[in-house]
């Protein structure tokens, strides 16, 4: 406590704000009477003194009240404004004034922005019925920012924040958005929608992550005629964060004629913080080395950039004094122009903080300096604490300060400057890889390899290369366009390395790990590597430690005294240490080594199986798990596009259920390897999202009804399936498949297509040919039907009682056919199979109109329970005891968040 009292204190303050935000309040107070007990404790004799302990006590206490406050007043005021609850404001028609408080961001026909509202009215009936922009058609600001609408009086709702999701109607509105920057004054006519929260368990929660940047709705505008903008005329903060953006904009364009469109992402993203437009595969590229710390702007930038202007301030002979003060009050610049992310504030704060320590000569340690800028980052935003950006930039640098100084002695055999980068690149990827699996649960083998090498590279040759071709650019176009080529020249070599070694990157899958399974990671690894440090101390350490003068009688000729029988003093004491260090060593190895074990297997629901109907919207995607841990996934969901859209449209990451929703579901849970995939049939809403499987997760086999469709996006699969050694079988009836004892997968259509010679028959209506089976699994049984139609229905179970098989045909869960469509789930069908339980995978609100009332009335008056993904979210049946358990993510009808 005397050494390091304020890191202590950050500590307890972090504690305090962790435990906050984690448990709700009943047990939050549990947790911190045992706090108190704990604390307490260390007051016994030989521990801290009592004032410390307090003092820790109060920083506990308060870190976790402030918490609590700032989360209580964290609610949106727009019901109260506008005079009706929460639910009543779903898709309300609404008129809007505030600032834009972020920068506006384009991506194909869609603009987002958040806009701090100040004013705000229902611009149409009480049950918002009316037509967006009916009553404010007329709405405009005047030049003082003063609207200049009519209708109902506008509601006062100062600070509250609204994300603001623009779809433009016309090519032509691009430019009129482009004007658009942080500081206007805007007044918006739209529809309000509440955020989605998490529909899976384990998946993202969008209304969470708006609700942690103080934004509780968002507002649904058609076209930039929906929308007045006004630019502040007086000198304020508004109008620099205005011009700030401006001159990024111009900044990025000015890359843009330099570079190729490539290379103008990646540079805006490397330079000036602009990620919006780097390209959707580099980044993939780049996140599956663990390299995606280097596109974006963090501590390293400022390092380089204050470093840069101490050097050329020393050139221009200021005294030093000088030189820190002008670093000091440029850094700030950096910080705003750069785009403001919680990695380079802190970066910011610290290099500030350290700074003026130098300039008063009173600079203390790095940990003091990190302590100090997370206590006020967190002052200022709590929710800082949840930011996947803040927590690793303040734990790799802490890790850093704490954990090098114990690698060094490790690397002492390599060059100075090479011992010291790999000390740095090995201890920066052993911290980071705790909150690495947590976030994005994978991990590639070569991402040591791959820092130690291109960071370097990128840091020191690719970004200022850049930067000064960027500089150049206005005073001297030759020599920058001269300038751009090299950049392109280290780029493509760049890629090149990136993509090769992503290659053989030796991905590894993880599932998202515990708290405590975190705090005994880093515990181990500190442990370990102060073994390890005093093992290498003690080796390389003189014989003896004092002056005494020894006599050489003792010494036989030409007898080496390390290992000499006389054993020199000290030598014994030196065996016995080195002895102790390698059972240590070996014991702290050894329980590293089982945690990373038990953080590598698999989530298992259930030792008995389990069956999860995963919401992917309108679509269908099964995960079964087998009691002998095989999964076998069927159908992967999929993104339906209706018509070609016009290129002015296509966005540069569109939403995939595949990429977005199923791959990052797969891998929280840790699933390594599926050991089948079942493709019912080849229409997108089932085919689409296994494209990104199968390029993210390894396939032992892939099962599909033995019939290609002339559909480009399932003749892709196909193609992947091949390239990635994915075995192929053309399922039919008769055929099964046993994972082990206790589960059997039997297929009951369809029936094998004849057709002259060995090519896959081709078959354009997908539907009839739907893969069919039933799994046997621990004693329950379940029906899994794809999109067949009831006339498909009459003939399977015509096929069942003719083989004598229909005394034996109840069923304990029922996949409902086409999504619950009136063509399909005939009365007949259901009396046939006698399911207790129905499952509808179904998209909420889709425009099929999906599942029919007369199908659900069918289940019902069957005396069935009814399940359905658009209104339970993801449904999960595990088998414990020989009975089946449900659970689902949402109430029925109520989205997370709304209840």
């Amino acid at each position: 406590m005397r050494r390091r009292p304020l890191l202590y204190l950050v500590i307890c303050w972090v504690i305090g704000n962790g435990a906050a935000s984690i448990l709700p309040t009943e047990r939050l107070f549990t947790a911190w009477a045992g706090a108190s007990l704990l604390l307490a404790a260390g007051m016994l004799p030989g521990w801290w003194s009592r004032k410390h302990i307090i003092l820790l006590w109060i920083t506990l206490t308060v870190g976790g009240a402030y918490w609590e406050w700032n989360d209580l007043r964290n609610e949106s005021v727009l019901p109260e404004a506008l005079g009706w609850p929460s639910a009543r404001l779903e898709e309300l028609a609404v008129h809007a004034e505030g600032t834009i408080v972020s920068t506006v961001e384009r991506d194909g026909d869609r603009v987002d922005f958040t806009v701090k509202l100040e004013k705000i009215r229902s611009s149409g009936g009480q049950d918002g019925s009316l037509p967006v922009g009916e009553e404010s058609k007329s709405a405009s600001l005047n030049r003082d920012g003063t609207s200049g609408a009519a209708g109902t009086a506008a509601q006062s709702v100062h600070g509250e924040k609204i994300a603001v999701q623009l779809k433009l109607q016309a090519e032509q509105e691009i430019a009129a958005a482009a004007t658009w920057r942080r500081g206007d004054r805007v007044a918006l006519d739209g529809s309000l929608a509440s955020p989605s929260g998490a529909r899976n368990f384990g998946g993202f929660d969008y209304r969470e992550y708006l609700r942690n940047r103080h934004i509780h709705w968002t507002l649904k505008v058609a076209g930039t005629g929906q929308v007045k903008a006004v630019p502040p005329e007086t000198l304020s903060l508004r109008k620099l964060l205005r011009w700030n953006d401006a001159v990024r904009a111009e900044l990025g364009a000015e890359l843009e004629s330099l570079f190729r469109e490539k290379d103008a992402g990646y540079l805006k993203g490397l330079i000036i913080g602009m990620q919006d437009e780097l390209d959707p595969e580099t980044y993939r590229q780049f996140s599956r080395l663990g390299l995606t710390h280097i596109l974006a702007i963090s501590g390293m930038h400022v390092a380089v950039y204050a470093g840069f202007l101490l050097f050329v301030l020393s050139r221009l002979r200021l005294t030093k004094e000088t030189a820190l003060t002008v670093t000091l009050l440029l850094i700030p610049a950096y910080v705003l122009f750069s785009g403001a992310g919680p990695s380079v504030v802190r970066a910011g704060v610290m290099s500030m903080i350290a700074l003026y320590a130098a300039r008063m000569g009173v600079l203390k340690d790095g940990m003091h300096i990190l302590s100090v800028s997370a206590l006020l980052m967190l002052i200022w935003e709590p929710y800082f604490l949840l930011n996947v950006s803040f927590q690793l930039s303040f734990l790799v640098t802490a890790g850093l300060m704490l954990y090098v100084p114990l690698a060094a002695p490790l690397v002492s055999f390599l060059p100075r400057r090479l011992g010291s980068a790999v000390a740095v690149t090995l201890v920066a990827q052993l911290v980071s890889f705790p909150l690495t699996i947590y976030y994005f649960n994978q991990f590639a083998a070569l991402s040591f390899a791959a820092n130690l090498v291109l960071v370097p590279f990128i840091t020191f040759a690719v970004l200022p290369a850049g930067t000064a071709a960027l500089l150049l650019g206005k005073v001297w176009p030759a020599c920058a366009g001269a300038l751009a080529r090299v950049v392109e020249i280290m780029n493509d070599a760049t890629f090149d390395a990136v993509e090769w070694t992503g290659r053989y990157a030796g991905i590894t899958i993880w599932s998202s790990p515990s708290l405590l399974w975190i705090g005994l990671y880093y515990a181990l690894l500190y442990g370990l590597l102060r073994v390890l440090k005093h093992y290498a101390d003690t080796h390389h350490a003189p014989l003896y430690a004092d002056d005494e003068t020894r006599p050489l009688e003792g010494l036989r000729p030409h007898s080496n005294p390390r290992h000499s029988a006389a054993a020199l003093p000290g030598d014994h004491q030196r065996m016995r240490t080195l002895t102790r260090c390698r059972i240590a060593a070996a014991a702290l190895a050894g329980g590293l080594a089982l945690l990373l074990y038990m953080g590598y297997r698999p989530e298992r629901l259930s030792p008995e199986g389990s069956v999860n109907f995963l919401d992917v919207g309108q679509g269908d995607s099964i995960l079964i798990t087998t009691p002998g841990g095989a999964h076998i996934l069927v159908d992967g969901g999929g993104t339906v596009s209706f018509g070609k859209r016009e290129e002015w449209r296509i966005r540069r990451s569109p939403y995939e259920v595949g990429a977005k929703t199923l791959v990052p579901l797969l891998k929280k849970r840790g699933i390594h390897r599926l050991d089948a995939v079942i493709l019912t049939h080849g229409d997108q809403d089932h085919a689409g999202g296994l494209q990104a499987v199968l390029e993210e997760i390894p396939v032992s086999a892939l099962l599909f009804n033995g019939t290609l469709a002339q559909r480009e996006e399932y003749i892709k699969l196909m193609k992947t399936a091949l390239e990635r050694g994915v075995r192929l079988y053309g399922v039919h009836r008769g055929m099964a498949l046993s994972p082990n004892d206790s589960s059997k997968l039997s297929f009951l259509w369809p029936v094998p297509i004849k057709q002259d010679g060995e090519e896959i028959p081709v078959l354009e209506e997908q539907n009839p040919a739907s893969v069919v089976f039933r799994l046997d699994m621990s004693g329950r049984s379940f029906l899994f039907t794809g999109d067949i139609d009831s006339k498909t229905e009459e003939s399977i179970t015509a096929a069942n009682q003719s083989e004598g098989i229909g005394g034996a045909s109840a069923v304990d869960v029922l996949k409902a056919a086409h999504h619950g469509s009136k063509s399909s789930n005939s009365a007949a069908w259901l009396e046939y199979w006698k399911p207790s339980v129905s499952v509808i995978s179904v998209g909420a609100h889709n425009l099929y109109g999906h599942p029919s009332g007369e199908v659900l009335e069918r289940f019902i008056d069957g005396g069935m329970l009814v399940y359905r993904t658009d209104q339970h979210g993801e449904i999960q049946m595990r088998i414990r005891d020989g009975e089946i358990q449900v659970r689902h993510k949402l109430k029925a009808g109520i989205d997370p968040g709304q209840s």
